[in-house]
């Protein structure tokens, strides 16, 4: 039996449904029987997420009645010291995240980059983890004890560092299912989120980005006008994932001059999607949004102007996590090339331009996790992290992209070609500094 503290540990962090359990079984850590009977607990919590699950079909979102307010998930408990250290929790969520980059995401990389599509059975395994329901409450069916930006951040840091472009496509419905479970009101969640806690999740994104020069999320040409009952929605929408497949869309538009978040479905009419492949994130296979006269319900406004701001910076933070895990990815892979590359009879880390551009990535990367994490933290205190959200987006504007270069440059001729995964990770961390929207924690 497990004690009554490790039930109290368990209870306090994230409940994990039944479909991550069972494929978080294999996880080395589990043989321990008192980490084990922490799961055999979540795994109890759990059941109820599963068979209820089942029952979802069809992608229709009728629309359904709420009953009261909105639920929202919990704040964060806060240290009483400052400690970015990980909770037991998180470590477990972080050891499934990593199993999943490893075993499943990491081997489809290359495929699915030159392919632009993840394949079926990695979106399966992605949906089983259940990681997509990081941000629901566990009152409506996810695995949220509590809202915690840290733990989300750490799951894409994981997923990123197995493939940032097959991350940003299977975490894209968790901003989704994240965004209406933060902002949406009773009738939203009722009719959106049973969805997303189903077998199979449905593809949708978080539209915010758009094409042109130096944009701004808060200067959106993308423009919504309140007729009666209805926002007519005009604009383009661009780096969308997943948006040829896609069940659902959460876009940003200008709604009477102000800038907020609304919900749209595909087959409306006046929407359309074109192809827009990008330097990096080939995986996702993103594409443009064009609305044209765009009609949805007044009640398909999603939260407040207040909740727009919100979810730009925490998608800017999810960037910065993502880049975090592709920026070790990176750093994983040349401290052993150079150490395996021999050149004049010795392995190329002894030369001292190599060894040093090798700990300034380390170095870089330390400074950066630093920052997200504690960003992440303040944010889930409750705090304004605008000012730590900052510091990240620009250090991943510029020292990530540079760790990328820095990767492909390691590997001299062999960084050109596609024999190894730094071109590609070189490609994916151009972007992460510039996008907006896609990702949230």
């Amino acid at each position: 039996m497990a004690s009554s503290e490790s039930m109290s540990l368990a209870d306090k962090g994230q409940r994990l449904g039944l479909r991550l359990i069972a494929k978080a079984g294999g996880l080395p850590g589990l043989k321990d029987k008192e980490v084990r009977s922490k799961v055999e607990r979540y795994l109890y919590k759990g059941a109820v997420t599963g068979f209820k699950a089942q029952t979802a079909a069809g992608r229709a979102f009728a629309k359904k009645k709420g009953s009261g307010d909105p639920t929202r998930a919990a704040t964060a408990k806060p240290k009483q010291l400052f400690d970015l250290t990980p909770s037991e929790d998180q470590q477990m969520i972080q050891g499934v995240a990593r199993e999943l980059a490893d075993e499943v995401i990491r081997p489809a990389a290359a495929p699915a980059d030159a392919e632009r599509a993840v394949p079926d059975e990695v979106r399966s395994a992605a949906a089983d983890m259940g990681l997509h329901l990081v941000g629901v409450p566990a009152e409506l069916e996810g695995i949220a004890e509590e809202r915690s930006a840290v733990t989300a951040a750490i799951v894409l840091e994981e997923l990123a560092r197995g493939d940032l472009g097959i991350a940003t496509s299977i975490m894209a419905p968790a901003a989704v299912a994240t965004a209406i479970a933060a902002y949406g009101d009773a009738d939203q969640q009722a009719t959106y989120l049973p969805e997303f806690t189903g077998e199979k999740p449905p593809v949708a994104a978080l539209a915010l980005h758009e094409p042109q020069p130096l944009f701004d999320p808060f200067a959106l040409r993308t423009t919504g006008k309140v007729e009666g009952d209805e926002i007519v929605l005009d604009g383009v929408k661009a780096i969308v994932p997943g948006a040829e497949s896609a069940d659902l869309f959460v876009v940003s538009a200008a709604v009477d001059g102000v800038a907020r978040l609304v919900i749209v479905k595909p087959g409306t009419e006046g929407l359309k999607v074109e192809d827009d492949p990008a330097m990096g994130l080939r995986a996702a296979k993103t594409a443009r949004l064009h609305l044209e006269g765009v009609r949805v319900a007044k009640g398909d406004l999603l939260g407040t102007a207040e909740d727009h701001a919100d979810a730009v910076r925490r998608a800017r933070l999810a960037w910065a996590a993502a880049a975090v895990g592709t920026s070790q990815a990176v750093l994983d892979h040349v401290s052993e090339y150079v150490k395996e590359r021999k050149a004049f009879g010795e392995p190329i880390g002894y030369r001292q331009a190599v060894a040093f551009t090798v700990s300034d990535i380390a170095i870089e990367l330390a400074g950066l996790r630093l920052v997200v994490w504690k960003a992440a933290a303040r944010l889930d205190r409750g705090e304004d992290a605008s000012a730590e959200i900052a510091q990240a987006r620009s250090l991943v504007s510029r020292h990530a992209t540079w760790i990328g270069s820095s990767g492909v440059q390691l590997l001299g001729g062999h960084g050109f070609v596609k024999e190894f995964d730094n071109e590609r990770w070189y490609r994916d961390l151009r972007g992460a500094g510039v996008l907006e929207g896609t990702l949230l924690v």
